[in-house]
Formats: C-alpha cells, structure tokens, sequence
C-alpha cells in the first residue's frame, strides 16, 4: 500500500460501465480502507467533483460521456484528461482502458505532468491494477510502450543522469547545480524511469537501476 495514509485518500473513480465501477470500488475499498471514495459516470461530473474537492488520485476511464445518456468516446476523455493535468499539475492519476493508444496524443501534456500517472489495462488483474495505483500514489509513471517509443530524452534529463551517476551529487546538489527546484529533479526522474522502463520491485534500488538501465542503452558512460 501507498506509504500515503489511506486516511487521508480522497479518491474519485470516473467511469460509466457498472460491472468496471463496482470491481474497481471494491479493490479499491478493500485495499485503502478510510480512504473516501467518490464516483464521476461523465466528464461533466467529473469536472464539477474536481472543482470541490481536493482529491488525491483520479481513476478514469479513457472513454466516457461528456454528459448522460451520452455515448461514450475516447476523445472525450482525452479532453478531461488535458483539462485535469493542465488545472491540476501534481494530481495523481490512473487511466484505465482495454486501448490506451489515443494517450499519444497527451505525451508532452503526460511528460510535463508532476503528478504520478500509470495506465492500467482493463484486461488486467485487480491486483496489477491495485499495484499501479501504488505506483501512481508514490509519483511513479508507467506509460504504454507505444508512448515511448522512439522518445529522446530531454537534455536536463541527460544532464540530470550525468551529475547524479558520473558526479555522485544528491538531488538537492543536482537541483542546485541545475538552478532548479528538488520537487522539479524528483519530477525528472519519474519520466527518465518511465522512458527506461524502471518501475517499483521489491527489494531493488530504483536509482541503482536506473544507472544499470542508463549505462546499458549509452546515456551515460
């Protein structure tokens, strides 16, 4: 579970296709026990729940209603999407959905965003669901292949790599040798780890497999 208390989760699970809504409340209700839950079946509700409360982490669906009774279209949820992580940079957030490929047109919008954000496949488990709102809760980004493929990485995050694996400095020397913010160098870090595929795994060092992963593909020497 999330090292953020789950009494102080505030979780709204957007979604108009019962069966989905109910298995994911309850894993989610089962997993984050105080957490409080709250449900969005159209992007409309939705924007009107964000605008009152302040929420933890959005579990959304690719495809939904702008409003009811609507029919339900991916590009609706891109545009929430957009709208969530342009109003709401440190949101964390979970899609779900069976086809993920119309997230490629959010890539800048999802490698600007500060907040964890993974995507979880609807023919997945529970379980792999629960362990990548986990994820997403503690900052990290997992992002479908197809998003990273042929994706350079940026200079300050090459730069980033330098300084902390060939130099040896620390985060807050990085930061200041970068004239950036800390919260700015643990935000670059998420998105390297995403573009090299290093995710959270029990007793490994992300940052020791980051460098292993980085020396690997030539990033660094």
């Amino acid at each position: 579970m999330s090292e953020q208390s789950s009494t102080s989760l505030k979780i709204l699970i957007i979604d108009d296709h019962e069966a989905v809504i109910g298995g994911t409340m309850d894993a989610i209700a089962g997993a984050y026990n105080d957490a409080e839950l709250q449900l969005a079946k159209n992007a409309q509700e939705a924007q009107e729940k964000l605008h009152s409360f302040n929420y933890s982490l959005v579990i959304t669906d690719l495809s939904i209603p702008e409003v009811p009774r609507e029919r339900p279209k991916p590009e609706i949820g891109i545009n929430l999407l957009r709208t969530m992580m342009n109003n709401y940079p440190c949101l964390n957030i979970v899609v779900q959905s069976a086809d993920a490929r119309a997230l490629i047109r959010l890539r800048p919008n999802i490698y600007e965003h500060e907040g964890g954000f993974t995507v979880v496949d609807k023919g997945e488990s529970l379980q792999k669901m629960l362990t990548k709102v986990d994820w997403c809760l503690n900052g990290v980004n997992c992002t479908p292949n197809e998003m990273r493929t042929g994706l350079e990485l940026k200079e300050e995050w090459l730069t980033l790599l330098e300084l902390a694996f060939n130099e040896s400095l620390k985060d807050k020397e990085i930061a200041k040798r970068m004239s950036i913010a800390e919260r700015t160098v643990r935000h670059y870090w998420t998105k390297i780890q995403d573009v090299l595929e290093v995710y959270p795994e029990d007793n490994k060092n992300m940052r020791i497999q980051t460098e292993s992963r980085a020396r690997e593909v030539g990033l660094i020497d």
